[in-house]
């Protein structure tokens, strides 16, 4: 099983591939210092799993797995990192990873990395722990990714409220004329009817 390491501290990558080459079955491939060199190798060495750091210098590693997955579905992403944050576990799990394992844990790290390689979801114990809660958890709403302003994210609050346009210009010192064009431009972003539509789309979709 080919495997690659990215990870931008040398003294951690040269421990990673002691541990991974002491095993018959594993070989490693190639060592990544960054990202960027981390997707460049992975699409010359095609390797069956990377294991990848998260935090590096330049292009992280939740980053880096996007691309290399992006290209090369075929590798498995195996995250081993310092760090247990429910922002980069939620990444790692809807960007498609197979693995999120501590660095404390690298003892594990070549059973995890057989088991990766053998199609199987792998997580550490205390990642396990918090995924019912990560799972059920509403996510954060991207208003950027629809052009959302800020004065529009309060229109959207304020009608799933159920404000009447007068009562939102008067809340946001606006005239009535200038509520219902921005109303038309928050319905045409969303690919929504009418401000009944706006409200039920906030409780499903936004509200926390």
């Amino acid at each position: 099983m080919k495997v690659l390491i990215a990870d931008d501290d040398p003294l951690v990558a040269g421990a990673l591939k002691v541990i991974l080459e002491a095993q018959n079955d594993i070989e490693v491939a190639g060592v990544a210092s960054n990202g960027e060199e981390a997707v460049s190798m992975a699409a010359s060495l095609l390797p069956d799993v990377a294991v990848m750091d998260i935090r590096m210098d330049g292009m992280n590693g939740i980053e880096a797995a996007s691309l290399i997955l992006k290209e090369h579905k075929e590798i498995k992403i195996l995250f081993l990192t310092t760090f247990l944050d429910d922002e980069y576990i939620n990444q790692a799990l809807n960007m498609g990873a197979s693995g999120y394992i501590l660095k404390q844990d690298s003892g594990t790290l070549p059973s995890a990395v057989r088991a990766v390689g053998g199609g199987q979801i792998v997580f550490g114990g205390r990642i396990v722990k918090k995924l019912p809660d990560l799972l059920n958890r509403k996510e954060q709403f991207d208003y950027d990714s629809y052009g959302i302003s800020d004065k529009e994210k309060e229109l959207i609050e304020m009608v799933a409220e159920g404000l009447s346009n007068k009562e939102i210009s008067e809340k946001m010192f606006l005239g009535e004329g200038t509520v219902r064009n921005m109303m038309s431009s928050v319905l045409s972003k969303l690919d929504l009817r009418d401000r009944t539509q706006l409200a039920c789309f906030y409780y499903q979709k936004i509200k926390p």
